[in-house]
């Protein structure tokens, strides 16, 4: 009962601090009505994101179609939020294996130490030879184009940073007096670890995925940008950009939003991440 207590108000600390963090809160409404709309796509606009107009391409903002038309007459704004939908799923859906994969491979490598350390630790360095776009692009390359591919690719380049970091905290964890107490007492290593370990290394981790889903959007988005992502007619950001490229000079809105909706996304995830690990590092004094 008491250890219930003693989260419940460190919940409530780590809470207040991050509602004081002003540009973390603005950031995190500014998400919330991306996610909005992008749950309830389909009753915030009237029109089919595939369905072409072709009387109406390339047309500017008015009143039917308020962020105009694409080069086949399909409603930008509606194509916008569609495209959010399928990015947010991208990303949280290749952050989610990241965050598996890496925390396992750090909680194993950090806790048995050793030989085990080393092979594991070897493998990610291979991964983290190659810079994590290009890591994800070579996967895709070899995979096939494709959304679920892209979530793979993505997510098998983020492992490595998730894995170094965990593994980081596991090392300084592991030799804390109530992990020595749970071993002394006969627990096992799985208990040891996913009952003391796992649970005191997770607010970096938390972080970092927050920072992450910021990038692994943008990855996502570049992606299918090059042709490698999510393949027309569906609505994807990077797709939308590289599809409407040739029409820069005549309508540029058709390049111009859709590139806004990335950035706003990636400054909003990284405004609340930046606040998150300012809210989570009791070190941090009370943000104004």
């Amino acid at each position: 009962m008491e250890e219930k207590t003693v989260q419940r108000s460190e919940f409530r600390r780590i809470v207040r601090r991050l509602l004081k963090n002003r540009r973390a809160v603005v950031g995190g409404i500014i998400l919330l009505i991306i996610v909005f709309l992008a749950i309830f796509a389909p009753y915030v606009t009237p029109y089919d994101p595939i369905k072409q107009d072709i009387r109406n391409r390339l047309q500017g903002p008015s009143r039917e179609h308020i962020l105009g038309t694409d080069q086949f007459g399909r409603d930008t704004y509606t194509r916008i939020v569609y495209g959010a939908r399928l990015s947010l799923r991208v990303g949280f859906s290749s952050i989610l294996i990241a965050m598996i994969g890496g925390c396992l491979l750090g909680l194993v490598a950090g806790y048995y130490g050793g030989l085990l350390d080393n092979i594991i630790m070897r493998f990610v360095d291979i991964l983290m030879a190659l810079p994590g776009f290009l890591l994800a692009l070579a996967i895709v390359a070899a995979l096939g184009p494709g959304m679920e591919n892209v979530i793979i690719a993505i997510g098998i380049s983020y492992i490595p940073s998730f894995a170094r970091l965990m593994r980081s905290s596991v090392l300084s964890i592991r030799e804390l007096d109530y992990v020595s107490a749970s071993q002394a007492i006969g627990s096992s290593d799985a208990r040891t670890i996913f009952r003391h370990i796992l649970p005191n290394s997770l607010n970096p981790i938390i972080v970092m995925a927050t920072l992450s889903l910021a990038g692994a959007i943008l990855s996502a988005a570049g992606l299918s940008f090059l042709g490698m992502g999510t393949q027309p007619p569906t609505p994807e950001w990077g797709s939308m950009i590289s599809s409407a490229r040739p029409y820069l000079r005549v309508s540029h809105w058709a390049v111009t939003v859709p590139g806004l909706a990335i950035f706003t996304t990636v400054l909003c995830l990284n405004l609340v991440g930046d606040g998150l690990r300012d809210a989570l590092d009791p070190r941090m004094g009370d943000v104004n």
